[in-house]
C-alpha cells in the first residue's frame, strides 16, 4: 500500500530523527532542514527516498560509479552544525551538488557562492534552486580547488565532496578567523574537519567527525596496493609502503594476536584515529566476499579496516566471536598478519586496540598548514600532502 503521508510529513518526520541523534543543533541548521523541500533538489527520486536519510545517486559514470550524490541528511545537519553559520555570512561552497546544500546556507541567512567541477551539477543546481524559489546564489562552473577569488575572501568555506588534500586557494581565501569544513581523506579513512584559521596561517581542529564522501576529481596520493584474490591495500604516497615489498604477502604464515578487548556493535573508528596518530604504517585493507569466505584476508569490516603495513609485512584489524553463550554476539578484537614482521605489527596493533578499549573515546585532534609555512606550534604525527601538511594529535 502506497504512503499517504505528505512531503512536509515526511520531511519534519526525517528532521525529528536527526535531532534525535544529536544533530541540527546549530543556529538556524533545524529551521532551515524543516523548511527547505528537499525532493524539489532529487526530481528523479520518489518522496520516499527523497526523505530517507540515505545518500542518493545523482550521477552515474559508464561502468556504474556514482559520480555525484545528494549527501546523506544527517551528514549534511553534522556538517551545518560544523560550519556555525551566522546571517550574512559569506560562504563558498565547493561542490554543488544537487543545490540542496545552498539552499538550506541561503535560509540559514549565508551570502553563498557554490562552485562545481561538473557542468551537469552546475545545471541541476540552477534548475532544482529555481524550482524551489531560492534567489541569490551564485553559481560557478569551475575546478574548486582553485576556489572562487573574485568573492573572496570567505568566512566559511564548506566542502561536500572527500579532498585528500587542502589546496593553498583555500587557506588564501578564508578571512581573518574564519572556518573550513572539509571531508579530509588520510590513511584510508575520512573525517569531517572543522578547522579555524589561526594567526600564524596554520588551520587548527575545533571537531571532529567521522563521515564519508565521494572523492573529489583531482589528482590525489592515494596509492591502491593489489595483494591478489580480491584484497586491496590503501595508503598514501609519503608512507613509502609498495606493491614490490608486499608482493606475495598474503602467502606466508599467518600469526594472530589478541587483546582481550570485547565488543558488540559499537564503532570503531577511535581504533583508526589512534592508529593514524601513533603509528607511521597505518593504512586500509579491503576485501571481497570471496576473498574473506576463502580465509584470504578476515578483516574486522570487510571493506573498510584499518591495518599497519611496514616493509615486506602487514597486519589488520580482525574479531573473533567469543566462545562463552552468555556473551551473545559480543566478539573479541585482535590482529591477523603476515610477513617477517607480522608478530611485531600485530603487536603494535593490539597496543592500540587496548589502548582505545579504556575508554572507546576517538580524541583527535588536527592542525593544517601549507607546505610552504613552518608551523612550529603543530603537534603530533606529520603526514606530507602535495599542498599542506597535516599534524594529527591524540588529546582529550
Amino acid at each position: 500500500m502506497a504512503s499517504t503521508e505528505s512531503a512536509a510529513q515526511m520531511r519534519q518526520r526525517l528532521v525529528d530523527r536527526i535531532r534525535e541523534g544529536g544533530w541540527a543543533t546549530g543556529p538556524g541548521v533545524e529551521e532551515a532542514l524543516r523548511t527547505i523541500e528537499r525532493h524539489l533538489f532529487l526530481p528523479d527520486a520518489d518522496l520516499g527516498e527523497a526523505y530517507a536519510d540515505k545518500n542518493v545517486p545523482t550521477k552515474l559514470g559508464p561502468d556504474g560509479e556514482c559520480l555525484s550524490s545528494a549527501s546523506t541528511s544527517t551528514i549534511v545537519a553534522m556538517m551545518l552544525d560544523q560550519l556555525d553559520v551566522q546571517p550574512g555570512a559569506r560562504v563558498l561552497e565547493i561542490g554543488a551538488g544537487t543545490g540542496y546544500n545552498a539552499a538550506l546556507l541561503t535560509a540559514m541567512g549565508a551570502r553563498v557562492t557554490t562552485i562545481d567541477i561538473d557542468h551537469d551539477a552546475v545545471a541541476h543546481s540552477r534548475k532544482a534552486l529555481e524550482r524551489a524559489g531560492i534567489e541569490g546564489v551564485r553559481l560557478v562552473e569551475g575546478d574548486g580547488e582553485e576556489g572562487a577569488p573574485d568573492t573572496a575572501p570567505f568566512d566559511r568555506i564548506i566542502v561536500t565532496a572527500g579532498s585528500w588534500d587542502i589546496p593553498g586557494a583555500w587557506f588564501d581565501q578564508l578571512a581573518e578567523g574564519g572556518v573550513l569544513v572539509v571531508p579530509l581523506r588520510f590513511r584510508g579513512t575520512t573525517r569531517s574537519f572543522a578547522l579555524e584559521e589561526e594567526s600564524n596561517g596554520a588551520m587548527r581542529s575545533r571537531d571532529v567527525q567521522l563521515c564519508g564522501f565521494i572523492a573529489m576529481r583531482n589528482d590525489d596520493g592515494e596509492i591502491d596496493i593489489d595483494l591478489g584474490g580480491g584484497v586491496t591495500l590503501r595508503c598514501d604516497d609519503d608512507q613509502g609502503i609498495t606493491a614490490e615489498k608486499l608482493k606475495g604477502v598474503l602467502e606466508t604464515p599467518r600469526s594472530e594476536a589478541w587483546s582481550g578487548t570485547q565488543i558488540d556493535s559499537e564503532p570503531l573508528h577511535g581504533i583508526w584515529g589512534r592508529l593514524a596518530v601513533h603509528d607511521a604504517g597505518t593504512c586500509r585493507i579491503t576485501a571481497t566476499s570471496e576473498a574473506v569466505d576463502s580465509g584470504r584476508a578476515e578483516p574486522v569490516i570487510p571493506m573498510l579496516t584499518p591495518a599497519l603495513a611496514e616493509g615486506a609485512s602487514l597486519a589488520y584489524l580482525a574479531h573473533r566471536p567469543l566462545d562463552a553463550p552468555q556473551e551473545g554476539k559480543r566478539t573479541e578484537l585482535g590482529a591477523i598478519g603476515h610477513g617477517p614482521a607480522a608478530q611485531e605489527l600485530c603487536a603494535r596493533l593490539v597496543e592500540n586496540i587496548r589502548a582505545w578499549g579504556r575508554d572507546r573515546g576517538d580524541w583527535l585532534t588536527a592542525t593544517v598548514a601549507k607546505s610552504t609555512v613552518d608551523a612550529p606550534s603543530a603537534q603530533g604525527r606529520r603526514i606530507d600532502k602535495h599542498q599542506s601538511v597535516l599534524y594529527l594529535d591524540w588529546s582529550r
